[in-house]
């Protein structure tokens, strides 16, 4: 089995136990996401561990729905969760599971503690209970209605199952203890009453069972030797091990590990929610969204997905990973895979006024210099090309190399050129084109006598160009913790307002005429772009994934 250099506290437990032979040596582990949203990179991060510690041990990972609230869940989440773990490489093969396979059973574990004394039904309001459980620092109290009978706590519980209390009217409780120092355990609600139609039972069941109760015991009925969670469920441990030893279960063992938080970035379905319908993005694949499917609609690769998990590891603290980490691993590989082309953003006109008038030629440019096989491609050059308006200033400050009046500069793979004048807009001053000359002597790029230029172009030629529009993102927020917020704000007062930009009418080489949807390029100098599914015959549509720029690099050099 591949574990070399993976270690971390929960394969060092799964080593003992195997040493052991503790569960006859299986590794059984599960992702358990509840269908009420879309996964985040937060969520690849638990079903990259729990996937892969089956896969590194020979074990088996479930896929489990624990769909036990009927109001917020829907088929649609199931769907796109399904979507999401197969896209990023994961497979559960036949061990597709809901908790709601085992409404039944959980119902016959209930009727087992009622039946031993420790269970009951009670009718204390939900802030009646909020108050009678206490404090941190004071122990709780007990619910009037904690002494009833066996028999009368079966009756109850009876009439909930067949629907004749409303709403809220009561609920099925453990019988722990009320002054327990873990909140956890004062007597935790195990079923509540709530009349509404479940996506998969129906109208068959009008209580649901609490994610606590649900939660180990189908573990448990799985005989999931390994239930790995998030760092928030460390105190709900001992109630999980309190309902496997009262119902005389299988033994599961629930390991947390604290969960991702990404700077720049909510993890959160409700804050996620949020965003998602009060329209500050488009939907829950907007490309500016932590979501899977986000994250692939921009143009993240699935295995910069996993290179990114695999790196940040595992910790029992939590800790926050700056987002450019996430974007060094879309760079790294892009940077080896990626087709270099050139493609002009803000087009800016240039004409050439000695090139002869209809003569034009074909260049030989690189595919990828880090690529020895990518071989190369011809590049049309003719009189008139584009370059970035923002590769020309009039009247350049001293650091600026690139073009300006009487400066020359080197066209990636073309040639030498000067510029001898420009034209301006006569109402608002715009420059709108300007005339240079270029040195036959310096086709590809190549100094004839030896002289240097400062600066390198990347250009399109005009006869040729392809017309696309082009989607520029940025971070979704303008604080690293989006929480931070003033008084009486929330985290969307953050939201940034200039994360999202369309450029119309941008310039790219020919050989992007028939680019194929979800496929992946460097425009040389201005980043990685991913062809968006919007793009049609008429029209290519081009979301920028990531910039050039390597942050995380600054990052690491700074922390040096």
């Amino acid at each position: 089995m591949e574990t070399e250099n993976k270690t971390n506290f929960i394969r060092d437990i799964i080593e003992e136990d195997l040493r052991t032979n503790k569960n006859n040596s299986i590794v059984h582990t599960r992702f358990p996401p509840e269908p009420n949203g879309c996964l985040h990179i937060g969520h690849a991060k638990a079903f990259c561990l729990n996937f892969g510690i089956a896969e590194d041990y020979n074990g088996l990972c479930n896929l489990r729905f624990d769909d036990t609230n009927p109001i917020k869940e829907e088929e649609e989440y199931v769907e796109s969760i399904k979507e999401d773990i197969r896209w990023v490489g994961f497979d559960w093969e036949d061990r597709l599971y809901f908790a709601s396979d085992y409404f039944d059973k959980l119902y016959e574990f209930a009727l087992k503690l009622i039946k031993d004394g420790k269970a009951y039904v009670c009718h204390l309001s939900p802030d009646e209970i909020r108050e009678y459980r206490g404090t941190l620092t004071e122990p709780g109290k007990n619910s009037p209605y904690r002494d009833r009978s066996i028999e009368e706590n079966l009756e109850l519980f009876e009439k909930m199952k067949t629907g004749e209390f409303k709403n809220g009217e009561c609920v099925l409780r453990a019988k722990i203890d009320m002054a327990s120092p873990n909140i956890n355990m004062r007597d935790p609600i195990m079923y509540r009453i709530i009349h509404a139609e479940h996506h998969r039972t129906g109208d068959k069941w009008c209580i649901y069972p609490s994610y606590d109760f649900t939660h180990g015991q189908s573990d448990s009925i799985e005989k999931i030797t390994y239930s790995l969670c998030s760092l928030e469920f460390e105190n709900h441990r001992p109630l999980y091990d309190w309902f496997i030893e009262n119902l005389e279960i299988f033994p599961s063992r629930q390991i947390e590990f604290a969960r991702l938080n990404l700077t720049y970035t909510v993890l959160s379905k409700r804050k996620l929610r949020e965003l998602v319908e009060e329209n500050y993005v488009t939907d829950w694949d907007d490309p500016r969204m932590p979501t899977l499917s986000g994250l692939r609609r921009r143009g993240y690769t699935p295995q910069s997905i996993r290179n990114f998990c695999d790196r940040i590891g595992l910790s029992k603290a939590d800790s926050t990973v700056d987002i450019a980490l996430l974007e060094y691993f879309i760079r790294e590989e892009l940077n080896r895979t990626a087709p270099r082309v050139m493609a002009v953003l803000k087009p800016l006109k240039v004409v050439i006024d000695n090139y002869p008038d209809d003569f034009e030629e074909e260049l030989d440019a690189v595919n990828n210099p880090e690529d020895p096989d990518a071989g190369t491609r011809k590049v049309p050059f003719s009189k008139v090309i584009y370059i970035e308006k923002d590769d020309f200033m009039e009247d350049p400050p001293k650091k600026f190399f690139r073009l300006a009046p009487g400066r020359e500069v080197r066209l990636r793979y073309a040639y030498f050129i000067k510029c001898e004048s420009l034209i301006k807009d006569e109402q608002t001053g715009e420059i709108t084109e300007l005339h240079c000359t270029y040195d036959p002597e310096s086709r590809g790029g190549k100094s004839p006598d030896g002289r240097k230029v400062k600066a390198t172009l990347h250009w399109v030629s005009s006869k040729h160009a392809v017309e696309a529009e082009v989607r520029l993102y940025d971070k979704l927020f303008t604080k690293a913790n989006p929480d931070e917020t003033g008084e009486g704000k929330d985290f969307k007062s953050n939201v940034n307002p200039n994360s999202f930009e369309i450029i119309k009418n941008c310039k790219l080489e020919p050989s992007l005429k028939n680019a194929k949807l979800g496929t992946r390029f460097q425009f040389e100098r201005l980043g990685y772009f991913y062809v968006d599914p919007d793009s049609t015959k008429e029209k290519l549509v081009f979301n920028r994934i990531v910039t050039l720029r390597d942050e995380w690099a600054k990052i690491q050099k700074r922390n040096r």
